[in-house]
């Protein structure tokens, strides 16, 4: 049964706090270390010390692993190097120990380093922290059971028994010649049916999907996910095994791969959170605002460009908020599902025939759309030219639209920029601008 922090359950803790009873370290040994990382963002720094503090020294590390960076990082802060060594050599695998480590200064990090006793482990260590953020380097795991093709089962049993001891959970057994390289896997079944004097040469899967230290990490949760895979293996450009990444360690990436295009698509240039600062909220929103402030200005210069239309025909005003809506409406719809496309990599190759669709969608609905606002227009007594210029109007600005909204992300993506802009109010304050110039340009035509 999964744990839920409730306001009750904070407040018990906070009073227990204030009164030192003893007792809180029970309340918290039996919850699983998310759980407590969850409930540690409820306290400030202070209280979390105390909290922390009241931990069994095996739940810590795990704890460490769960909290939210910021405050993370203000735990860190109020340890020493030493401190931190203990705590990441304590049960705590290298590619968590990594990411810890990785958020310390330079002089913290080389004291953490030299104060490992396990040479092996800091090694490791050291290893991972080479390569560049982001990468599968940087994300993987050492920990791993893998065995020679050259070994008969019965040895295999005896060396997978041993390296197990360091890990935790066995996802995977990986086959290696003499100098390393990667073969493929070895299937637990087989190995459980086989003969012991069978050499593994002969029963393993020469089948294996695997990624290179320098591939990024939103192509490897593209990878897992495309052939629903619980873990990869990490290989450097001669194919040598050097570690691998389990499905857990992917989903954080695409929760923040997410995060990052929900905010791209509201207009936000940098990541933010709830808990930074006026001066970075507003630096990550002010961009996109200018834009938008820009998109405006252009806006109000096309409608006084016709002013003198305006004049003459008051009514066109009327459905100005109108075209311009359905214009930002129509190219949203259409980016989001190219976006959408693009990052599950379903996208055809063909944009024309992409576009080719749109064009069609965007046809049927515009005609829709128009029929219905040029009925209206010509039942409020509009007259019939009038309710034709805004219906045909209507139906230019949804194709346009369409085409935009599909096109832009593509674009964007080919110039390897993130397509997820194009969603947001770049879309929407485009086809303000364009979407009244063509219900101008029509209404002159027509009027």
């Amino acid at each position: 049964m999964s744990f839920k922090v409730t306001e009750d359950y904070i407040k018990d803790l906070k009073q227990m706090l204030e009164s030192k009873d003893p007792s809180i370290s029970k309340s918290l040994v039996g919850l699983h270390a998310a759980d407590i990382a969850e409930i540690l963002t409820s306290f400030d720094i202070k209280e979390v010390l105390e909290l922390i503090e009241s931990l069994p020294k095996n739940k810590l590390p795990d704890t460490l692993i769960y909290l939210d960076e910021d405050l993370r990082e203000e735990v860190l802060n109020t340890l020493t190097g030493i401190e931190i060594a203990s705590l990441v050599s304590d049960n705590m695998n290298t590619d968590d120990a990594a990411d810890i480590i990785s958020e310390l200064s330079e002089e913290k990090k080389h004291t953490v380093l030299s104060n490992i006793d396990d040479l092996e482990f800091a090694k490791d260590l050291a290893d991972l922290l080479t390569h560049a953020e982001g990468t599968a380097g940087a994300l993987m795991a050492k920990e791993l059971v893998k065995v020679n093709k050259n070994w008969t089962v019965l040895r295999c049993v005896k060396e997978m028994r041993r390296q197990a001891e360091e890990i935790d959970v066995v996802h995977a057994v990986y086959v290696v010649d003499d100098d390393n390289i990667l073969l493929g896997s070895l299937s637990l079944k087989k190995l459980l049916t086989t003969p012991t004097k069978t050499e593994i040469s002969e029963i393993f899967e020469k089948s294996i999907r695997s990624v290179t230290s320098t591939t990024e990490d939103a192509e490897i949760a593209r990878i897992m996910k495309k052939y629903d895979l619980f873990v990869v293996p990490v290989i450097d450009e001669i194919g040598r095994l050097l570690g691998r990444i389990t499905l857990d360690d992917v989903v954080d990436i695409i929760q923040e791969e997410a995060d990052s295009n929900y905010q791209l698509m509201s207009g936000l240039s940098d990541e933010v959170s709830n808990d930074d600062g006026l001066f970075q909220t507003t630096k990550a929103r002010l961009p996109w605002l200018l834009i938008g402030l820009l998109g405006g200005v252009l806006t109000s210069t096309v409608i006084s460009g016709n002013e003198s239309e305006l004049i003459l025909l008051p009514q066109i005003a009327f459905f100005m908020p109108l075209i311009a809506a359905m214009g930002g409406n129509v190219g949203v719809q259409s980016s989001a599902i190219v976006v959408q496309a693009i990052a599950n990599s379903t996208l055809q190759k063909n944009i024309w025939r992409r576009l080719g669709r749109e064009l069609g969608v965007g046809l049927f609905n515009g005609l829709i759309c128009a029929s219905v606002i040029f009925f209206y227009s010509w039942a409020m007594g509009q007259g019939f030219l009038f309710a034709l210029a805004v219906g045909s109007s209507l139906l230019a600005v949804v194709l346009f639209a369409s085409l935009f909204g599909t096109a832009i992300p593509w674009l964007l993506d080919r110039y390897n920029i993130d397509p997820a802009l194009a969603t947001g109010p770049f879309i929407t304050t485009t086809n303000d601008v364009l979407g009244l110039s063509i219900y101008f340009a029509i209404a002159n035509a027509l009027l």
